[in-house]
């Protein structure tokens, strides 16, 4: 089972870290909303829970990070994001418009660029594929 299919607190304790009431609204928060920033996080979860501050989501999520609970994305010119889909290599659409992002699956047959040309001596483990475009809602939008 992903940690997408988990309660919070499943996947909290899943991932060795403590439940709390603020890193449950923070897995909630990225579970609505996939590819948020720390700021979005924050955002959506000061509503239902008061007290949170902007660094405590700071602080929930590198600790989601570093336990493998979450991914962070970084594409160039945005701030981090993050996401729960973490099982797998999967790489990211970006809309160069209005920033939306999403996930595509391993690119199949002649995928470009995934094989380094010198590896200098690496064991590689992953690649990481951004993609730029622009979406249908913005594509549409222009005249």
């Amino acid at each position: 089972m992903t940690s997408l299919a988990l309660a919070a607190s499943d996947a909290l304790r899943g991932a060795g870290l403590r439940v709390t009431e603020s890193r449950s609204a923070v897995y909630e928060a990225l579970r609505s909303a996939p590819h948020a920033s720390a700021d979005d996080v924050y955002e959506r979860i000061r509503v239902h829970v008061p007290g949170t501050s902007r660094q405590s989501v700071y602080n929930a999520l590198g600790d989601f990070a570093d336990a493998g609970l979450v991914r962070r994305i970084e594409p160039a010119g945005r701030p981090m994001l993050f996401e729960l889909r973490v099982d797998d290599n999967h790489h990211h659409l970006v809309c160069t418009g209005c920033g939306a992002v999403e996930d595509i699956d391993c690119a199949v047959g002649a995928a470009p660029c995934l094989v380094p040309s010198d590896d200098h001596g690496y064991t590689i483990a992953a690649a990481e594929v951004t993609f730029w475009g622009v979406c249908p809602a913005c594509r549409s939008a222009r005249p």
